[in-house]
C-alpha cells in the first residue's frame, strides 16, 4: 500500500523559509507525476507545485501564487519529494498536502495517492 507521510511544518514568521517533505512508501514513484496543494482554512484545496517523473525529464511547474519563492524538487534514491519554501508570507498560511499520479493531469481530482498534510503557520 503507498502511503505519503509530508512533514516539516511549523510556525515561522513572514520572510522566513521552511523545507517540507514527502517521504513515500510501498511503491517507488520516481515515473509519477509528485505535487504539493495546501488549503488554508475555510478554502477549497489549491495547486502549489509539481514536478514530473524521470520519464518526463523532471520538469516543473508553480501556482502563480508561489513562482519565484518556493522549490519543488525530488530524490528518487530517497523516494522523497521537497517543496522549499522561501520568503513565506501570512497567506502561504495553509495544510500543505503531497499527491501523486501516474498524470500527465495533476488536478486535485486526478491525484491518486495523498499524505494526510502539514501545517505551515506564517505570522506577521
Amino acid at each position: 500500500q503507498v502511503q505519503l507521510v509530508e512533514s516539516g511544518g511549523g510556525l515561522v514568521q513572514a520572510g522566513g523559509s521552511l523545507r517540507l517533505s514527502c517521504s513515500v512508501s510501498g511503491r517507488t514513484l520516481d515515473s509519477y507525476v509528485m505535487a504539493w496543494f495546501r488549503q488554508a482554512p475555510g478554502k477549497e484545496r489549491e495547486f502549489v507545485a509539481v514536478i514530473y517523473g524521470v520519464w518526463s525529464g523532471g520538469n516543473r511547474n508553480y501556482a502563480d501564487s508561489v513562482k519565484g519563492r518556493f522549490i519543488i524538487s525530488r530524490d528518487n534514491a530517497k523516494n522523497t519529494v521537497y517543496l522549499q519554501m522561501n520568503s513565506l508570507k501570512p497567506e502561504d498560511t495553509a495544510v500543505y498536502y503531497c499527491a501523486a499520479t501516474r498524470g500527465p493531469r495533476y488536478t486535485v481530482a486526478e491525484m491518486e495517492y495523498w499524505g494526510k498534510g502539514t501545517l505551515v503557520t506564517v505570522s506577521s
